[in-house]
């Protein structure tokens, strides 16, 4: 994405979610809830987890270090059930499944960075030494199209999502499935969401249900109601609403696709609105700044977006395994902004600290709050416990911008 975004006078922007019960976030719901189960007897547990599913099949792997003692195979086949996959007619069953695992101890020459650095923590008190779990560059971004300062398409995508689920727990739309994808439309012009454009709507169902009732359910119980919920000026007469447009969609969940943690790194940010440095999240402690970096740098934008810095603001923090300084970070504000980029960094210098313990320690990432990430999004939640959409830097923020002119002045 470059300034052009902003200078279109008409663009189309699409992004997707899926549902609770899309096999890869069966996985990514699985990995995390190992996770948490690990955080919540051992805090400093390491773990990397991976998930795997098909046809009959659940398969956890990976490299965990830690004192707790957990039934990986029970918690897999709780998440399974919870998400829906309870009886063999739905293509899944829970409590019928094979559940294969194979957790082994992280390797020596990538945890030593680490390793070190707690037992530096431990007798000195310290965090500068606290390595990252590994190498790469994270992104956060933050835009004010949306009251969770999200990008508009991907918002709306996440709630259609959610809707589906609702619908069929509620037993509104008790012939839904746990499997489903949302994908959202939106026209742009001039970098302002104007309309949606077009919706599409594919849910698992049952074999009893015809497509002309799905359609008109869908679209009168879950598409148009979140819609108008949030915006009813998005819609129009020339909104196009697509609902299953193959037609049928009974074979779905594991049975359908197989799953692998870790493939919907779009759906778990912005939607495709943002550049993305690569790594999951799903199934990573906090020592993983692939997890914790990209966290704290949404936590960045979201409150210099908040404070009024810019309207659209993309932060980019690369490490060195077992380095605890990045080795750079990077603003981007696409054209909204009156300050500089350098002027951004200094700010972003003097308020935030992206050292890994610093992260952890801030938005108190030592704990279980991760399975619940692993659906609808990890941004631009406030029905979650996710301290990294707390906006308690906004003050703070602004008192450094009172003190500095703008480019304009």
């Amino acid at each position: 994405m470059t300034t052009s975004f902003m200078g279109s006078p008409q663009l189309y922007f699409t992004s997707e979610s899926v549902t609770e019960g899309h096999p890869d976030k069966i996985c990514d719901q699985i990995s995390d809830a190992v996770l948490d189960a690990i955080l919540e007897q051992d805090p400093y547990g390491r773990v990397a987890c991976e998930t795997a599913i098909t046809t009959g099949l659940i398969l956890i792997f990976g490299e965990v270090s830690t004192k707790a003692t957990v039934d990986a195979a029970r918690i897999a086949r709780e998440v399974v059930s919870a998400i829906g996959y309870d009886r063999a007619k739905y293509g899944f069953d829970a409590q019928t499944c094979g559940v294969l695992v194979s957790l082994k101890e992280q390797s020596p020459d990538i945890a030593q960075g680490v390793d070190r650095a707690l037992e530096v923590s431990a007798t000195q008190s310290s965090i500068e030494e606290l390595g990252a779990g590994d190498q790469g560059m994270m992104i956060g971004f933050a835009c004010n199209e949306t009251p969770e300062y999200m990008p508009l398409p991907i918002a709306l995508s996440h709630r259609i999502a959610r809707r589906l689920s609702e619908v069929r727990r509620s037993g509104r739309l008790g012939y839904l499935r746990p499997d489903g994808k949302a994908q959202v439309t939106v026209e742009y012009q001039f970098g302002r969401p104007v309309k949606v454009s077009t919706v599409l709507v594919s849910s698992q169902h049952s074999e009893d249900v015809t497509h002309d009732q799905l359609e008109g359910d869908i679209i009168d119980s879950v598409i148009t109601p979140v819609i108008r919920e949030f915006n009813p000026d998005l819609l129009d007469g020339s909104t196009q609403c697509l609902v299953n447009p193959t037609g049928r969609f009974v074979i779905g969940g594991p049975m359908g696709d197989a799953g692998l943690t870790g493939r919907k790194i779009i759906v778990d940010t912005y939607g495709g609105m943002a550049r993305h440095g690569g790594g999951a999240f799903s199934g990573k402690d906090p020592t993983k700044v692939d997890r914790s970096a990209a966290y704290y740098a949404r936590y960045v934008a979201k409150n210099l977006v908040a404070a009024g810095v810019a309207d659209r603001l993309e932060v980019q923090v690369a490490y060195a395994i077992g380095k605890a300084r990045p080795l750079s970070i990077m603003v981007e504000t696409f054209g909204t902004s009156e300050y500089s980029d350098q002027q951004i960094l200094e700010w972003i210098d003097k308020v935030f600290d992206f050292r890994p313990s610093a992260i952890i320690d801030n938005l108190g990432l030592r704990r279980p709050i991760y399975r619940e990430t692993a659906r609808y999004g990890h941004f631009g939640r406030d029905d979650i416990d996710a301290p990294w959409e707390f906006l308690d830097k906004v003050d703070e923020i602004r008192r450094l911008v009172a003190t500095e002119p703008a480019l304009s002045a």
